[in-house]
């Protein structure tokens, strides 16, 4: 699936990925390839994203890498949209 982490300063990530799960309204949520169209809000935590990634050097620094699989971006809100196997986060 592919995922695009956008802030309002930059485009954090844009890329394939294996799955993500979020800090959803009502607890977190992980999506993978044809997860069914969603939309949520989401509130303080972590985005992680499972999958070999790379990010820019620019912004590496905003994500914690506990493995080489997986990814963590700290967020203090934002909104998902999942749809045709693509996901846009909009974060804070």
């Amino acid at each position: 699936m592919y995922l695009e982490i956008v802030s309002p300063e930059a485009t954090l990530f844009s890329g394939e990925v294996t799955s993500i799960a979020v800090p959803g309204v009502n607890g977190e949520f992980e999506m993978l390839k044809n997860h069914a169209p969603i939309i949520s809000l989401l509130t303080e935590g972590n985005v992680k994203i499972y999958g070999s990634i790379s990010l820019d050097e620019e912004i590496a620094s905003k994500f914690t890498k506990p493995s080489d699989k997986v990814t963590w971006l700290p967020i203090s809100s934002g909104v998902l949209e999942m749809i045709d196997n693509k996901a846009i986060v909009l974060v804070d």
